[in-house]
C-alpha cells in the first residue's frame, strides 16, 4: 500500500457550501468533503481505537456495499485498489 497513488485533493481545492438538504449537488460535494475529512490520517489515528467492534463493522460493511453495489469490477480495481493498468 506504498505507491503513492492516493489523493484527497477535493477538500483541499473545494471552497463552496458545505452542508446538507439544500440541494443534490451541495449533498454530493459535501458528502466528498467530510469523507476526505473523515479519511485524514490524524482523525483515523484517533478515532478508530475509540470504535466499539461492532462500529468497526458496521462501517466497514456500509463502505463494502457501497464499492459492490456501485463499481464495476474494473473500477474496484483501478479506482480502489489503484492496481496498475494491465
Amino acid at each position: 500500500m506504498k505507491n503513492g497513488t492516493h489523493r484527497h485533493r477535493f477538500v483541499e481545492d473545494y471552497d463552496g457550501m458545505i452542508g446538507f438538504g439544500f440541494d443534490r449537488d451541495t449533498d454530493e460535494k459535501t458528502l466528498m468533503v467530510y469523507l476526505q475529512k473523515f479519511s485524514d490520517d490524524d482523525l483515523l489515528k484517533a478515532l478508530v481505537p475509540r470504535l466499539k467492534d461492532e462500529e468497526l463493522k458496521e462501517v466497514f460493511q456500509l463502505i463494502s456495499r457501497l464499492i459492490k453495489t456501485h463499481l464495476r469490477d474494473e473500477e474496484y480495481h483501478r479506482l480502489f485498489l489503484k492496481d496498475p493498468a494491465d
